[in-house]
């Protein structure tokens, strides 16, 4: 596509809606690293979901650790909003890889699917930040992110009736790393529980820091490249 300038020259137009499309997915391109940080996030929290749903169904083992059997007991007083959670989001985060590289004539119902899910894993997100394990510490984190995760969701869904492919693909892509924050803040966990010799700290103790720490890297890690020439470069090419 080209349009003639003041000078009279014909110039090739730098318009959205006309630059060619390298891909059909919601944000092709992402460098290798920021891959390697989706599939990782991905497989990390279907590995918690799996964990956790494991320790729904199946007898306390009189081998666990004891910090790690009494979070696991927490978990069963609240089966219910549990089940909730974990299904939805296991729903939601394998739902991502076929929402970001899937051709977009197939992708209405996945985008659909992913704003069902999403609020909906927000809803219980907050119901069960009234049981937090971690106390008002790990409360504040999934009140703070989780309102920006349904605020990201807002305006994406807002974007796409406008028809603002651009906004929509950068507001997704800030839902999807604050949700899988929750991923992050596992490897974090795992510090904290191998330490507790030393550091004495329980679950209730540092449940709240790891959730803090591990939604902060993800929410600004993806606002950086989000904000990156190399980024907007990627996502108009969409």
């Amino acid at each position: 596509m080209w349009t003639i300038s003041d000078s009279g020259r014909a110039q090739p137009s730098t318009t959205v809606s006309t630059l060619p499309s390298r891909r059909a997915g919601v944000a092709p391109g992402f460098p290798l690293w920021l891959r390697i940080g989706f599939w990782a996030c991905i497989v990390i929290a279907v590995a918690a979901v799996f964990r956790r749903a494991a320790a729904l169904l199946l007898p306390p083992s009189a081998n666990a650790p004891v910090q790690l059997a009494s979070l696991d007991a927490w978990f069963v007083s609240h089966a219910a909003l549990t089940w909730a959670h974990i299904l939805c989001a296991v729903a939601f985060v394998a739902l991502l890889p076929f929402l970001f590289w899937t051709r977009t004539s197939r992708s209405r119902a996945l985008e659909r699917g992913f704003f069902v899910l999403g609020f909906t894993v927000a809803a219980t997100a907050y119901a069960m930040s009234v049981y937090a394990v971690g106390g008002w510490l790990e409360r504040s984190a999934v009140l703070f992110f989780n309102t920006l995760f349904v605020n990201s969701m807002t305006q994406a869904s807002l974007a796409l009736r406008r028809g603002d492919a651009y906004a929509k693909r950068r507001w997704i892509l800030r839902a999807v790393a604050i949700l899988l924050g929750i991923a992050t803040t596992r490897p974090v966990m795992g510090v904290f529980f191998a330490t507790a010799p030393l550091t004495h700290l329980t679950p209730r103790q540092f449940f709240g820091i790891a959730f803090w720490i591990g939604f902060c890297l993800n929410t600004v890690v993806m606002e950086i490249w989000l904000r990156s020439s190399a980024a907007k470069a990627r996502l108009l090419m969409a």
